[in-house]
């Protein structure tokens, strides 16, 4: 069962979007048909090697990680609305794809380390899918993870332990041979993504 909401006291996160942050150009021909929103130079503009904690305390890095294509997502547990509808989204997403016969894997990265432990990340993955891993980190893993895939966040000041973080919402398809290959937007749907990746697969 996918749950739309996960928890936390106050107002909505005032939203960013990603498209500052992405690099555009024309796509490989073998992937051409896929999507309108390819990245341009695939892991070497986006993307790119993470160390990062798992929910059973351990190190993992992105190859580790990162063996089938994957969705790559960075939020956090507290997120009032925003991601848990995301990760809800993802999640219904590679459901559509298992029934293709296409594994995927979701990751959700937190930008809330302070209070995302790895259990704390771990119990929110497993909310939402069998599948989904939970990664988090120091605060200095963290920004590096973040930096890598170029999104932003940034923790709104407060008194208590009841802070929101603004963030980016993108999240992005990674192929463990190509690298960061697209992008999906807030409104794109589980299907619209499962019928991209499945096209990514496809010509792979």
């Amino acid at each position: 069962m996918k749950y739309y909401a996960f928890a936390a006291v106050g107002a909505a996160a005032i939203l960013l979007g990603t498209t500052a942050y992405l690099t555009f150009g024309e796509p490989e021909d073998k992937f051409a048909q896929c999507t309108a929103n390819r990245i341009a130079g695939g892991a070497s503009t986006i993307g790119g090697p993470f160390s990062l904690i798992d929910k059973n305390g351990e190190r993992v890095t992105d190859k580790e990680v990162i063996t089938k294509p994957s969705l790559v997502y960075f939020g956090y547990t507290f997120c009032p609305d925003v991601c848990p509808l995301d990760s809800a989204r993802n999640a219904d997403a590679v459901d559509i794809l298992d029934e293709m016969g296409i594994e995927t894997t979701p990751v959700f990265i937190t930008i809330d380390p302070e209070r995302d432990t790895p259990e704390v990340v771990g119990e929110f993955a497993d909310v939402f899918h069998e599948r989904m891993i939970g990664l988090t980190g120091t605060a200095e893993d963290v920004k590096a993870a973040s930096r890598a895939y170029k999104t932003y966040y940034k923790k709104n000041e407060s008194d208590d332990e009841y802070y929101l973080v603004d963030h980016s919402t993108s999240t992005y398809l990674t192929l463990p041979e190509y690298g960061t290959v697209t992008y999906f937007k807030r409104d794109d749907s589980p299907e619209v993504i499962a019928e991209t990746i499945a096209c990514f697969v496809e010509n792979s």
